[in-house]
């Protein structure tokens, strides 16, 4: 049995990005950080560092995203990692990892809280299968 899933709990770094396919589908992109801290076990001093992951959400998903995510929201994916290769100009090979996400669920954010709450109230748990990696644009 194989299994290809990550939970990721993080901030929008970034605003949403999408982009509208020719064959008429939607995609939108997200950068989710993620922090962790940790106490220095030498000086004793506390450490953190911030993990960034490219979140990619296919169709209504994505709109939704794209609707009601802003920069700074707390927000909860659930999805797969996708990894995709390619040779550059010069023919290296290039990878990127990127997390297809299939759920959503917002937690906060940055703005006021009635803000929020009407965001939230708008705003649907969706879960769909994304579509196939060869029609990723970013």
């Amino acid at each position: 049995m194989d299994l290809n899933k990550v939970s990721l709990i993080g901030n929008v770094a970034r605003e949403p990005e999408t982009k509208t396919l020719t064959s008429g589908k939607s995609v939108t992109k997200v950068t989710l950080a993620t922090n962790q801290t940790w106490k220095d076990a030498k000086s004793g001093e506390k450490k953190s560092k911030a993990d960034f992951h490219n979140v990619v959400g296919w169709n209504r998903l994505g709109q939704n995203m794209a609707k009601y995510l802003k920069k700074g929201d707390k927000v909860y994916f659930e999805g797969r990692i996708n990894n995709r290769s390619w040779e550059d100009k010069e023919g290296k090979k290039k990878y990127f990892t990127d997390i297809v996400a299939n759920s959503m669920i917002m937690l906060g954010g940055s703005g006021k809280k009635e803000e929020l709450e009407k965001r939230a109230e708008k705003a649907e748990i969706v879960e769909e299968t994304p579509a196939r990696d060869e029609e990723m644009p970013f």
